[in-house]
């Protein structure tokens, strides 16, 4: 749908989607980014590359991992399936009772070579090839899109009321989908209203559909869309398939790295292809998106534009990006060279600088995990930049 309203200003629907903790693909996440935070927590330097994957009663876990500390693989992944609350059979997988597979090699030694020998820790060069996006835009206090963040917080809210007790009848699957009318004007964006909103609950046998969509309207919905953007037309899908019982592995296999737009930007901006989890600082796949994000937030927050997409570059064993783009939308009074001048001048984007300087040799991950690596004040590269321009 695009309605025309001006030259410069235009009607249009936007969809973003989140999952929840339980949700195949994302449990593999969490549990590759569980096992490289025990690497790290007792060797900084570790390189891990953990890729998991998980079918009905099995979680195998595959890659490369070069590190000084001794991990314990059961239990990390045993723990990290109780807390997301997979602890009975019936749910598709139970921590107690599963079977973990570990399929972990050393690290390339070409790879080894390629990004540390006989270089500084500023200068080291990155682990692979690849390009990474940072996309930021002023319509929320977060400068993040406000169809991912609706999302996000509506699958968080689902998780709370069951681990408070209020809601013993969910299970740990389930999706959110969020459509917004938004009005752009001159490349700045506003969001206008919710149009359609999908939640699809993972729950015990035995609940009434009629309960189940009485209560997300109730306890979730309400709780969590501003009463501004919803109104008579906005459409609902509470459990639209009527019935989900069956979830987690056991419906649908889960790998790590299957969910990069709902840990960005929910569809916004541009996505470079390379997954976060599993990968330790010295994959530009992570830290260079982290870093594209801190300077695409630093230049809205710094009024330089309202919205921005970044784009980096690198090479395997090159420590400085071979390419730095800015893309405004119209919305500076700037030209783009003169953002990438600026860009330039306030950040230093050798990979072992932006480690340095976002500190992402801590055991950090685990937590970004879920509800998407970016609009989290708690990660360094959330805090602006007080630019010199």
């Amino acid at each position: 749908m695009s309605i025309h309203t001006s030259k410069k200003e235009k009607l249009f629907l936007f969809t973003s989607e989140s999952v929840a903790e339980g949700h195949s693909d994302k449990m593999c996440d969490q549990i590759s980014d569980a096992v490289l935070d025990a690497h790290l927590s007792i060797d900084p330097d570790a390189k891990v590359a953990c890729e998991c994957v998980a079918k009905t009663g099995m979680i195998l876990l595959c890659g490369e991992i070069t590190s000084q500390a001794i991990v314990d693989y059961q239990q990390i992944v045993r723990e990290t399936l109780k807390r997301i609350g997979y602890d009975d059979s019936s749910k598709g997988l139970d921590y107690k009772t599963c079977t973990v597979l570990v399929a972990l090699e050393q690290q390339c030694k070409e790879i080894k070579h390629a990004v540390s020998r006989g270089k500084s820790d500023d200068d080291i060069g990155a682990g692979d090839q690849g390009l990474m996006f940072g996309y930021a835009t002023d319509e929320t206090e977060e400068c993040m899109p406000l169809t991912v963040l609706l999302a996000h917080k509506l699958t968080a809210r689902i998780k709370a009321l069951e681990r408070n007790g209020t809601w013993p009848w969910v299970r740990p699957d389930g999706k959110t989908q969020v459509t917004m009318e938004y009005k752009e004007n001159n490349g700045a964006l506003e969001p206008i209203r919710v149009h359609t909103l999908v939640i699809s609950v993972h729950h015990a046998p035995d609940i009434p559909l009629q309960q189940i969509q009485k209560e997300l309207m109730e306890k979730v919905v309400k709780e969590v869309i501003p009463e501004k953007y919803l109104d008579e037309d906005t459409i609902y899908h509470l459990l639209p398939s009527e019935k989900f019982v069956e979830g987690g592995p056991k419906s649908d296999a889960g790998l790590t790295g299957r969910k990069i737009i709902v840990d960005t930007y929910g569809g916004w901006g541009a996505h470079g292809g390379g997954a976060f989890s599993g990968k330790d600082p010295s994959k530009v796949d992570r830290s260079a998106a982290y870093a594209a994000r801190w300077i695409a937030k630093s230049l809205v927050k710094a009024g330089l534009c309202k919205r921005v997409l970044i784009q980096l570059s690198y090479a395997i064993g090159l420590s400085h990006p071979l390419a730095i783009s800015v893309f405004h939308y119209g919305t500076s009074d700037r030209s783009e060279e003169e953002l990438i001048e600026i860009v330039q001048k306030n950040f230093d984007l050798r990979l072992g600088a932006i480690i340095r300087e976002l500190d992402l040799k801590r055991p950090i991950y685990q937590k970004t995990a879920c509800y998407g690596h970016f609009g989290r004040e708690e990660f360094t590269w959330e805090i602006p930049k007080k630019l010199v321009y």
